[in-house]
C-alpha cells in the first residue's frame, strides 16, 4: 500500500456501513480520500475523526442517481484535487420487493439508477480524470454483492481498458451478509432479525478485502474476490 500513499481517492456511499471502513481504511494507509454521500455531514464527522492519521479526508454531498451531482463531484475534484488514481463505487441500496408481488416501478429505477447507471457514470468520470492526467495505473473497484449486471460490466470495463492498452485495473469485490443499516434504510422486514438468525461479515471485513485488492503488485489483478461469513445461510 506504500506506493498509494498521498494519492488520490473517491469512496462513493462514505457516510456509513462499508463506504465509511473504506474510507477510513484509505485515509490510515496516507491516502487522500474524498467522500462522497447524500449525508454529507456524517462524512464531515467522520472526516473529523482521521485528522491525526497519515491521509486526509474531504466530504462531498453527491446522490449518485443524480448524473448532475455525479459530475460536480468529479469537478470539484479535478479543480481542487487535480486527479484521481483510485475509484471505489460502494454507494448501493436495497428494496424489499418480490417478482411475484406487484411492481413499485419507482423503486425499482431508483435501485438501478443507484446500483447501476450511478455506479458507470462515476466510473467513466474518473476513468476521463485519469485519462485527461496521465494517470494510467489507476484502479476501479466496485463493491458487487448481488448486483449481476455490475459483475458482467466489470469484466466489459476490463477488456475495454486491455483494448487501450491501459495499465488501469478494476476489480469486484462481492460480500455476503454484513451487518449495516441497509436493511433498516431499505424498511426491508427482515431488518429487526436478519443479524440474529444469520451469520454475517464486519464492514472492515470487506475494507481489509480493498485494502488487499490494492495491495496487489502493479502486474496483479485481482479480478473478483467473493467474501461470505461461516455458515452463511442466505
Amino acid at each position: 500500500m506504500e506506493r498509494w500513499a498521498g494519492k488520490i481517492a473517491v469512496v462513493t456511499g462514505a457516510s456509513a456501513g462499508i463506504g465509511e471502513a473504506i474510507a477510513k481504511a484509505l485515509v490510515r494507509y496516507g491516502m487522500v480520500v474524498v467522500g462522497l454521500a447524500r449525508r454529507v455531514d456524517r462524512v464531515q464527522e467522520i472526516a473529523k475523526q482521521l485528522t491525526k492519521e497519515k491521509g486526509k479526508m474531504y466530504a462531498l454531498k453527491a446522490d449518485v442517481s443524480n448524473e448532475g451531482e455525479i459530475k460536480a463531484a468529479f469537478k470539484w475534484v479535478r479543480e481542487n484535487l487535480k486527479t484521481i488514481h483510485v475509484l471505489v463505487n460502494n454507494a448501493g441500496i436495497l428494496i424489499d420487493q418480490y417478482v411475484s408481488e406487484p411492481i413499485d416501478a419507482k423503486a425499482l429505477r431508483k435501485l438501478y439508477d443507484v446500483n447501476v447507471i450511478g455506479l458507470s457514470i462515476c466510473t467513466s468520470e474518473a476513468l476521463q480524470l485519469m485519462r485527461d492526467t496521465g494517470v494510467d495505473d489507476g484502479h476501479i473497484i466496485h463493491i458487487n454483492s448481488s448486483k449481476h449486471a455490475v459483475t458482467v460490466l466489470t469484466e466489459g470495463l476490463r477488456r475495454e481498458l486491455v483494448s487501450k492498452n491501459s495499465k488501469i485495473r478494476v476489480s469486484s469485490v462481492s460480500p455476503g451478509l454484513v451487518k449495516t443499516d441497509i436493511f433498516e434504510a431499505a424498511h426491508d422486514g427482515r431488518a429487526s432479525t436478519v443479524f440474529q438468525e444469520n451469520p454475517y461479515l464486519n464492514q472492515e471485513d470487506i475494507a481489509d478485502a480493498v485494502i488487499y485488492v490494492l495491495g496487489a503488485p502493479p502486474h496483479v489483478q485481482v479480478h473478483e474476490i467473493t467474501i461470505k461469513p461461516v455458515g452463511e445461510k442466505m
